[in-house]
């Protein structure tokens, strides 16, 4: 909104659950990026290099540009009170800065519309937004390189469809979470060179009235590419790109808030979120210890996600511009690079002083009776020269078995005839051996620089 702190508005629009977020873990590098006074302070130093630029070439006297350099600055409130009676945010902001420098001030804003500075502005902020995010990731991934390495032999059921199917290990699955998240910033540096680009071409991007020197000149001094070709606007692809790699990388903290939210579950309780001394986990039941901090993960993404779709709403503008994105993005700019770095320090904590049961994973890996050997007897048996279906379902008779009974899976393969004649009891015993599934785990773990 112009003249209101875009951060406070985030927190107000979000509501006391944002508000707590923020009181509990201050963000201040983050949500200082999106303050109104950050934001004109880009605007003023791009109004300033401009000038510096133009002065260069020969087109204002450079005294005139020394002197916005030395003299320009702004305040606040002026702005804002100037913008009620002009309803437009970089005219108050010029009429503001112009009385503090003086007649040289004819010379600010040459040759320039609002989006080349609304717009180069943002692209610095995104830029110094995805700076903090990468800092975020790989602050992750060194935790789950570390807990991974911790866990990376200790059993524990795999599951399909919620099913128990086979063994994995926890560290396994901690180093998968860990290659996710190296996608994720993969994505987020592979992204930053297209969302580093500014633009300073004019009112339809034609360069009519100012050099492209000057936009150039600007740019490089930003820490940004000059945009090849612009409209009035820099083209909203590269912002919702920017939203929607945003989006992923929440609907990877949410995909792993999910798990560990069902490893937690009473009957599961694998691993559980840490429980500080004097925590409260219900109003009404004393008992309680929830995956509070996994529930909060899993809703923030769902906002992430909607402002995406925002983003991409934002592409399809009126010929060489319309207004429509300006007002989306005031708010889903600082709400998602918040609401993520926010979701990445959280994650981070919560792998990092997650409880971690391996009694209960040998407790839940015994509770099918050694099922989870079924396909190892399956492939041995074609191996043996046994027609697949025949083996297949020799085998799941003596699973279905041992799903019904209170006898295990090598006992009730031993019963089946057709198996017995092919393995005798001792060959089924070793080839139920967890061995068999760990066998390529220190691989793994090689492959991925663990």
């Amino acid at each position: 909104m112009p003249g209101q702190d875009l951060f406070s508005f985030a927190i107000l629009r979000g509501g006391p659950s944002v508000r707590r977020v923020i009181d509990r873990y201050t963000l201040p590098e983050m949500s200082a990026i999106w303050t109104d006074q950050r934001k004109y302070e880009i605007w003023l130093e791009i109004e300033t290099l401009a000038c510096e630029a133009q002065a260069e070439i020969g087109v204002i006297p450079k005294e005139d540009a020394q002197t916005i350099r030395a003299k320009g600055r702004f305040e606040l409130g002026e702005i804002l009170e100037i913008e009620k009676r002009t309803n437009h945010d970089v005219i108050a902001f010029l009429e503001n800065v112009a009385s503090y420098v003086g007649p040289a001030c004819r010379w600010m804003h040459q040759g320039m519309t609002s989006s080349d500075v609304l717009d180069t502005t943002l692209a610095v902020q995104m830029a110094q937004a995805s700076d903090i995010l990468l800092k975020d990731l790989r602050d992750l991934r060194e935790v789950l390189a570390r807990r991974a390495r911790e866990f990376k032999h200790t059993p524990m059921i795999g599951r399909s469809h919620g099913i128990h199917a086979e063994p994995i290990t926890f560290g396994l699955k901690l180093a998968l979470m860990y290659d996710e998240f190296g996608r994720a910033l993969e994505r987020m540096e592979q992204l930053q060179p297209r969302i580093r680009v500014g633009k300073l071409s004019g009112a339809v991007g034609t360069h009519a009235h100012l050099d492209p020197r000057v936009e150039s000149a600007v740019c490089e001094r930003l820490g940004l590419k000059a945009a090849t070709l612009s409209t009035q606007v820099i083209q909203r692809d590269r912002h919702a790109e920017f939203q929607t790699v945003l989006a992923v990388i929440a609907s990877s903290v949410d995909r792993w808030a999910t798990e560990f939210r069902h490893l937690q579950r009473t009957e599961v309780l694998e691993v559980e979120e840490y429980f500080s001394a004097g925590q409260k986990g219900s109003s009404a039941m004393p008992h309680k210890r929830n995956p509070i901090t996994g529930e909060k993960l899993s809703g923030l993404a769902r906002l992430i996600r909607g402002n995406a779709m925002a983003a991409l709403e934002n592409v399809p503008l009126w010929h060489e511009r319309d207004i429509s994105h300006s007002s989306v993005e005031r708010v889903i700019m600082p709400d998602s690079t918040i609401l993520l770095n926010y979701m990445l320090v959280l994650l981070r904590k919560l792998v990092d002083r997650l409880l971690v049961y391996p009694e209960n994973m040998e407790r839940n890996l015994r509770i099918t009776k050694g099922l989870y050997f079924s396909q190892t007897i399956l492939l041995k048996l074609t191996e043996r020269g046994m027609e697949r279906k025949a083996a297949y379902e020799a085998v799941q008779s003596a699973a279905m078995k041992t799903w019904q009974g209170a006898v295990s899976l090598q006992e009730n393969l031993a019963a089946e005839p057709q198996i017995a004649a092919l393995l005798t009891r001792a060959e089924i015993d070793k080839l139920c051996s967890l061995d068999i599934h760990f066998q390529h785990v220190d691989a793994t773990f090689r492959q991925l620089g663990l």
